[in-house]
């Protein structure tokens, strides 16, 4: 069975297109895979903030998704090195109309943070439009746990979030996005997506000196290059985390511990730091005599990254905590191409390339105990899939 369809959403959009075909060998029973390609329609020349070496740029999205589905799987196709990331974001219903007013009849808007609409955090709008997949460099195609799928809601509109770094380039570029689908009805487990961060306090090398190289000037010069907001997450991290905002510790590593709130099973994680990353350690209730090491990566490489599925899916409850741990090599400030063309400063949590994250992504399934039909329920429920 073959259906296909293409819509142009507007001038510079990206065109969606779906392709349905059944991926089951000849006489096996399978379900039906739908392939929906979203390619952008022209190509897309970054244009940093004055003072800034990043572009966060988002296009709105019709997937066309007409009955409730998972995915499966999905391939982000960069197309070029300027590319630094991708995040695809699923817009329920209730703010489809937020999103095609931002949308300027296909021509996207300036994005950067975890904000994929703008003006409607107030609504707790980061929670209201979770993530559906998400691309690091190194990474191909990306296949969901065995048994599992990300929820797609019928009648969902979806963001593209492209991360462009110019530090490495400023050339036009042309993304592809796609994803694999099966109806709602197969017997998957929905993922849901926990983000938990770390925030990084970073000081200039020894001996490295440099109007930026204390936190205050540094964080001015973040608010000028991505607007005070990224000023305020910052400081409200480190004031989830347990630090003072105005005097947080400062040191190569970071930590910060999370409460899972919820029943399930830790099926999968990720990892995400930027150019300055070497290590980073996920542990389940860190302190107590139960620890347990989830994920230890000892060598944390940008250029390669990926997710990793556990084994054995961990269960846990509402009581238990993740903590997150991220250490970096400064000099590496120094070192690297890129990041010798930007002035030394202190690094703190940052959208540009040459800030830092600490950023550990957390995927878990409905408890085992819970009904099929009260976890589709929850699900689809065209407001969140968190």
């Amino acid at each position: 069975m073959r259906l296909r369809w293409t819509r142009l959403l507007g001038a510079g959009a990206i065109v969606a297109t779906a392709l349905v075909t059944v991926e089951a060998p000849a006489g096996a029973v399978g379900p039906p895979v739908m392939t929906i390609n979203m390619q952008a329609a022209h190509s897309y020349t970054p244009d940093a903030p004055p003072g800034a070496t990043d572009d966060y740029h988002c296009t709105l999205v019709n997937p066309h998704v007409t009955q409730n589905s998972f995915i499966i799987s999905s391939h982000f196709y960069p197309n070029s090195p300027e590319v630094h990331h991708s995040i695809i974001f699923l817009v329920p219903p209730s703010l489809a109309a937020d999103a095609e007013q931002a949308d300027q009849g296909g021509k996207g808007w300036t994005c950067f943070g975890e904000s994929a609409l703008p003006n409607t955090v107030a609504r707790n709008q980061i929670s209201n439009t979770p993530w559906l997949t998400a691309w690091g460099p190194g990474h191909g195609e990306d296949i969901e746990p065995l048994g599992t799928g990300v929820p797609f809601p019928a009648g969902s509109l979806v963001v593209m979030q492209v991360h462009y770094n110019l530090l490495v380039g400023d050339h036009p570029v042309k993304v592809k996005m796609q994803l694999h689908t099966v109806p709602a009805s197969t017997p998957l487990r929905p993922l849901s997506l926990d983000l938990m961060p770390a925030p990084p306090d970073i000081p200039c090398p020894t001996g490295v000196t440099g109007p930026l190289c204390s936190r205050a000037a540094s964080l001015a010069n973040l608010g000028q290059r991505f607007g005070q907001s990224a000023i305020g997450f910052d400081n409200a991290l480190e004031g989830i985390c347990g630090r003072n905002p105005n005097d947080p510790p400062s040191g190569d590593s970071t930590s910060c511990t999370w409460p899972i709130g919820k029943n399930g099973n830790i099926v999968r994680l990720g990892v995400h730091m930027h150019l300055l990353g070497k290590d980073m350690k996920i542990v389940l209730n860190p302190g107590t005599p139960g620890a347990k090491t989830l994920l230890d990566v000892t060598n944390y490489d940008f250029h390669y990254q990926r997710s990793y599925n556990l084994k054995t899916p961990v269960p846990v409850v509402p009581t238990d905590k993740i903590g997150v741990t991220c250490t970096y090599d400064p000099t590496l400030a120094q070192e690297l191409p890129a990041l010798r063309k930007v002035a030394p400063h202190f690094i703190t949590w940052g959208d540009g390339s040459s800030d830092e994250m600490c950023l550990a992504l957390v995927m878990t399934t409905p408890p085992n105990n819970e009904p099929e039909s009260a976890a589709l329920a929850g699900a689809f429920s065209n407001q969140s899939v968190r």
